[in-house]
């Protein structure tokens, strides 16, 4: 995400080999962006697997919720089994609670805890642009799992309910896997969620 400035942060790089790490680096050159922060919605390995490189690659300290701890440590262990031995631990540097916010250029992220997909998953909310970086809490007319370890489906549809179903209708929602929705369409057709 980036905005005029050309300030960047740099959300859940889930690169899983050398072609997606470059891919991103180049955008990043390509755009003359410069990365300020690197964010984790939450700590499942498809949303980590490039934390390592771009902690090196552009010098930033990884940011997640403290009860995304152990999800992002438990990574490491299960990531031999989906076909990943060669996986790059990377360390949470900073912690961050609802209520927080992340600033870079001239943009505002405000910070919401939606556990229920994992015990640490948050979104990232920009009241300026309407949008909203959901990681896996919640895609286009469909929810994200909850039979994961630390997933709960009631936590995670009162998570959408009252946190993201707050927010305006015209509210655009990026989420972690598929293409972007908006709050308003959710709320009125999501067969989970009616």
């Amino acid at each position: 995400m980036y905005d005029e400035t050309k300030y960047c942060v740099v959300v859940d790089p889930g690169c899983c080999d050398s072609a997606e790490k470059q891919e991103l680096k180049s955008f990043i050159e390509v755009n003359a962006l410069q990365p300020v922060h690197l964010l984790n919605t939450h700590c499942h390995i498809d949303h980590v697997l490039g934390n390592a490189f771009v902690k090196r690659t552009f010098a930033l300290h990884l940011q997640i919720h403290p009860k995304a701890v152990e999800e992002l440590k438990a990574v490491k262990v299960y990531a031999p089994n989906y076909g990943m031995p060669h996986y790059e631990e990377a360390d949470a540097d900073v912690f961050f609670e609802e209520g927080d916010q992340i600033k870079f250029g001239n943009t505002v992220l405000d910070i919401l805890f939606v556990p229920g997909h994992s015990p640490g998953s948050v979104a990232f909310v920009d009241h300026n642009t309407k949008s909203i970086i959901v990681g896996d809490v919640l895609f286009f007319r469909s929810i994200g799992r909850s039979d994961l370890p630390g997933g709960n489906l009631q936590t995670l549809l009162s998570s959408i309910k009252t946190k993201l179903f707050t927010l305006g209708d015209d509210y655009t929602v990026y989420p972690g896997h598929g293409k972007p929705t908006n709050i308003g369409d959710e709320k009125r057709h999501n067969p989970y969620l009616n």
